[in-house]
């Protein structure tokens, strides 16, 4: 038997925080456990981290360096491993659950106790955490899973990784006689050189690995195996927990304890925040270390009984297929679309019937309420009674938005827990990659299934009685950062509807233009009937005007809902004087509201919208994926103002509340926030039908709404003197110069005026884009000029012309350079919102003579 001991001189790792402990062998002789143990011993909490294999107390230090000074930390090395001692008893789960009780017994912790684990060290912590929940002399605060498991999911074979470490004649050679075992984990992460061979430190000699390789043959993978009854029981009692705050962090790129490892845990402790990472792999804080300041956020504001909520009860009816169920009667239109080269009509009657008879369908094929259905379906009368059908029998739809990439979009379905796909066939690589648990209906199936009995309205109003439950999670366009997931309670849904509703006045005989996909099914949503045009939903610059125009004949639309790019596109095939517009000015006879959202809109777009449907009421509502819509105003309204003071959105919908967190001198928001005008800052937003919460994103979820029932936005902006906002960019964007920060988008928008009137020999229709280049609080202002139609040459750099430099220092003289780019690069999605923090990254690399 090899005695505990301190480790050497590592990388990251304090000689100050080793001790070691003694607890009592099998053979109850005392053995030596070495510990990372930091933090005041008389203080009020405990975090105790738990390795699995086959790691040590190393994999901890970053979390044991960043620990707050009024919590204690002990990270142990669980016997026979790290720095622990060596010995010739082959510890199970059981003993090793027991070892860990001793261990904390042994340093003494106080009574309250926050669990922290990895890999096999999970189903350890856990176990120990359900005996403590009963326990007298301690609490059981909380408990943090890292990529671990507790039992194999159900009807899953083992990680193929361990399967094949399991082989006859493999497992020892592998894991004991080399360290294979050892040099795979570090590989498998990001960890540098040194930390990797610091966390291989102690198992260079074989008698150092013996552990490794018994803690690999603990895992029981058939019935007869001695630690099946001890794992059966950890995970079974799960339900202990069922009263302790759980967070989740998780690689997704861990090919041990895969995503399937994570889905099992969520079902079996369904309160547990989750926080995924797409770019991470099995040693997730190795990989993303950023995690560690969210999780010790997460255990400081669970020790202190902070439980941030945005909950705010709507009094919203969350039955969902209330308009629809209103109308099922009634052979009028519900639903046109173009179908090869004529146009499809359902009536809602047939709608309705159609909702009713596919939720029996999909039920019978296995879709239970809670379940998540992905939905790959172009917007039409299938995706609406694909949605309402869903609906219907309590599962929540998974909506993501179409112009992603197939591996951005397999991404985002894994990280979604999906567990049934409705795709149309084109979908089906990605389909076939994402071994969902359930069923797949291909769209052309969908008559098939529709064939069963119909739900009764009985039936539907059991499944949608709860307006808590979710309904849909839909996924940000990645247009402004990484592409995040919404959740959406029934009941947020529902007060969506209503503000709808209540703000727009719609009746039953309005007809929905639905030229804007993400709100294709809002027509029987809100009671009114839709008509969809042709176009390619995933790139809303395909719609045309003569599509435009052919939508509005067939349906008469009195309202319609589309996104700025989709209106440039059908205005350029509109001009002045051509048929197009001519037929499109007719089509639009009836229209009463233009509702123009999803993207900054300019002014020159809202006065072509005017000019064309002069009778209609063209507005811009401001909203998000997370709350939409927030703020209204009317085009006539931002056209009496002044056209540099940034994007006029207008004043809170009823319901709404907006502040402003001020903005420091570097760009940072404070965490209050103010109702002052002329403040510019982060625009905080509270509001009945806001999102619920963001799905697997607990980090991402707590910063946003730190400020319990208010939403952080990220955009920046004012409130001016008459209560209404200003937007002026993104909170990524904000210049901060010595003289303070300030918003680009005013910035741009006096010099794109300056510019038009002026006329350049670069471009007689410039975009403009402001980005500061430097350190924060000491930024230099930098002007980015580029064509409003690039030729579609390579993007490119260079100083721009005299007469374009003269004209924009002729504004802002504080502009230390002006340079001009061959194309402005914007979101694909919107074709509008300018990538301004790349542009600062390749002025500064241009500027520095590095590009």
């Amino acid at each position: 038997m090899t005695p505990a001991r301190t480790p050497p001189e590592l990388p990251g790792l304090n000689p100050d925080w080793s001790r070691v402990l003694y607890v009592k062998d099998h053979d109850d002789a005392d053995i030596g456990v070495h510990v990372l143990d930091v933090g005041p011993r008389d203080g009020d909490l405990t975090v105790v981290c738990v390795h699995g294999n086959p790691t040590w107390s190393y994999l901890w230090r970053a979390v044991v360096a960043s620990a707050p000074s009024n919590i204690r930390v002990l990270a142990v090395d669980q016997i026979g491993m790290g720095y622990s001692a060596r010995s010739d008893f082959p510890r199970r789960l059981a003993d090793r659950i027991n070892d860990l009780e001793a261990i904390i017994r042994s340093a003494a912790i106080t009574r309250r106790v926050v669990f922290m684990a990895h890999d096999w060290g999970g189903p350890v912590a856990l176990g120990l955490a359900e005996r403590l929940v009963d326990s007298p002399d301690f609490e059981v605060v909380g408990v943090v899973l890292t990529n671990t498991a507790v039992h194999q999911p159900e009807h899953r074979g083992a990680p193929v990784l361990i399967a094949a470490a399991r082989l006859p004649g493999v497992l020892s050679g592998v894991t004991y006689r080399t360290r294979g075992f050892v040099r795979a984990t570090t590989a498998i992460s990001s960890m540098d050189r040194t930390s990797a061979r610091a966390l291989r430190a102690p198992y260079r000699a074989a008698s150092d690995r013996r552990a490794i390789m018994d803690f690999v043959a603990d895992i029981p993978l058939t019935e007869d195996h001695p630690t099946l009854a001890t794992l059966n029981s950890v995970a079974g009692e799960l339900e202990k927990l069922s009263q302790v705050p759980v967070l989740m962090v998780w690689g997704m790129k861990d090919p041990v304890f895969s995503a399937r490892y994570l889905d099992d845990l969520r079902r079996r402790l369904p309160h547990a925040l989750v926080q995924q990472y797409d770019d991470a792999g099995h040693l997730v804080l190795e990989d993303r270390p950023d995690a560690i300041s969210g999780i010790w956020q997460w255990v400081q504001d669970v020790s202190g009984d902070r439980h941030a909520s945005n909950a705010r009860v709507s009094g919203s009816d969350p039955d969902l297929l209330r308009g629809l169920r209103a109308r099922h009667d009634s052979k009028e239109r519900a639903v046109t679309e173009p179908r090869g080269d004529g146009w499809l009509t359902v009536s809602w009657t047939l709608l309705d019937d159609r909702v009713r008879r596919l939720a029996r369908g999909f039920a019978e094929r296995g879709v239970k309420p809670g379940d998540r259905v992905a939905l790959l379906v172009p917007p039409g009368a299938d995706l609406l009674a694909v949605v309402y059908a869903c609906w219907a029998i309590g599962a929540v739809i998974v909506v993501i938005d179409a112009a992603n990439a197939p591996m951005a979009l397999w991404r985002s379905l894994r990280a979604a827990r999906v567990d049934h796909v409705v795709a149309i066939k084109r979908a089906r690589p990605v389909v076939t990659a994402l071994h969902v648990p359930g069923v797949v209906i291909w769209a052309d199936e969908l008559a098939q299934v529709a064939h069963a009995v119909p739900v009764t309205a009985d039936e539907q109003s059991a499944a949608t009685a709860t307006g808590q439950s979710d309904a849909a999670v839909v996924f940000t366009s990645g247009a402004t950062g990484p592409a995040k997931p919404v959740a959406y309670t029934r009941e947020r849904i529902a007060a969506t509807r209503d503000v709808l509703l209540n703000h727009y006045g719609f009746t039953a005989s309005d007809v929905l233009v639905a030229a804007f996909a993400p709100w294709a099914v809002l027509g029987p949503l809100l009671g009114i009937s839709s008509v969809i045009p042709q176009m390619d939903a995933s790139r809303p610059g395909t719609l045309t005007a003569d599509a435009l125009s052919s939508a509005m004949e067939q349906a008469g639309g009195t309202v319609m809902w589309m996104s700025p790019a989709a209106l440039r596109s059908v205005l350029s095939g509109a001009r002045s004087g051509s048929s197009q517009r001519t037929r499109l000015a007719a089509a639009g006879a009836n229209l009463s509201f233009l509702l123009i959202a999803g993207a900054p809109v300019s002014r020159r777009l809202l006065q072509d919208a005017m000019d064309l449907w002069p009778h209609a009421d063209v507005r811009t509502p401001y909203g998000m994926t997370e709350i939409l819509p927030a703020t209204d105003v009317s085009a006539k309204e931002v056209l009496a103002e002044p056209a540099d003071l940034g994007v006029l959105v207008g004043r809170a919908l009823p319901g709404v509340d907006i502040a402003i967190a001020p903005v420091d001198t570097d760009g940072i928001p404070a965490e209050e926030s103010v109702t002052t005008s002329g403040v510019l800052g982060e625009v905080v937003i509270r509001a009945l039908h806001a999102k619920s919460r963001y799905d697997a994103r607990a980090f991402v979820e707590r910063q946003a709404s730190r400020n319990p029932g208010w939403h952080r936005t990220g955009d920046i902006g004012e409130l001016d003197a008459h209560g209404r906002l200003w937007i002026q960019g993104r909170l990524s964007h904000v210049i901060t110069t010595a003289e303070g920060p300030l918003g680009p988008v005013p910035i741009e928008q006096r010099i794109e005026l300056a510019v038009a009137k002026q006329g350049s020999t670069d471009s007689p229709d410039t975009l403009v884009a402001a980005v500061g280049v430097g350190p924060r609080g000491t930024q230099v202002l930098v002007i980015v000029c580029a064509p409003s139609h690039p030729d579609g040459s390579k993007p490119q750099l260079r100083l721009a012309d005299a007469e374009l430099t003269e004209h924009v220092r002729a504004i802002f003289p504080s502009a230390s350079a002006v340079l001009w780019s061959s194309r402005m690069p914007v979101d694909i999605r919107h074709g509008a919102k300018v990538d301004r923090q790349r542009l600062a990254l390749e002025a500064s690399e241009f500027l520095a003579g590095r590009r």
